[in-house]
């Protein structure tokens, strides 16, 4: 690999899908917490993740079409992670449950990290990871 570049120091956005931008907010940021960015009624809703990441929810039938960014969007379930603290997880899994949120699968990795995937009101598989998943640096 041609290393003459710099290298990339993180994700900084996550875009999903979803074509009812009414219930993601609600999902992202009642149950889940995170703190609302930006909304366009037709177009997207955005929120802050941690300290340094956004997750973006685009509606993709107005996001194919372009305008200020590239054309873009997907059809069907999508999937990323969030990361919360080993501490966390069974607190996290009592307030999906009490939220009304089914969790679909709880899995121990290798590295020692585990991690619990629900699915948001458009069918993307969310899944919220504890440290030690990937081994990085960074804990992740």
């Amino acid at each position: 690999m041609d290393r003459d570049a710099p290298p990339i120091e993180t994700v900084t956005e996550t875009a999903i899908y979803a074509t009812d931008l009414d219930a993601a907010e609600a999902f992202y940021a009642d149950v889940l917490g995170l703190p609302l960015l930006g909304r366009d009624a037709a177009r997207h809703v955005f929120f802050r993740v941690g300290a340094a990441s956004v997750l973006l929810v685009f509606n993709p039938t107005t996001t194919r079409t372009g305008g200020a960014l590239p054309p873009h969007g997907t059809t069907g379930p999508g999937h990323f992670a969030l990361g919360i603290r080993a501490d966390a997880l069974e607190a996290w899994r009592a307030h999906l449950v009490a939220r009304g949120v089914a969790v679909e699968q709880e899995v121990a990795w290798p590295r020692g990290g585990r991690s619990l995937y629900f699915r948001d009101p458009a069918g993307n598989a969310v899944e919220l990871a504890t440290p030690g998943v990937w081994g990085t640096p960074a804990g992740w």
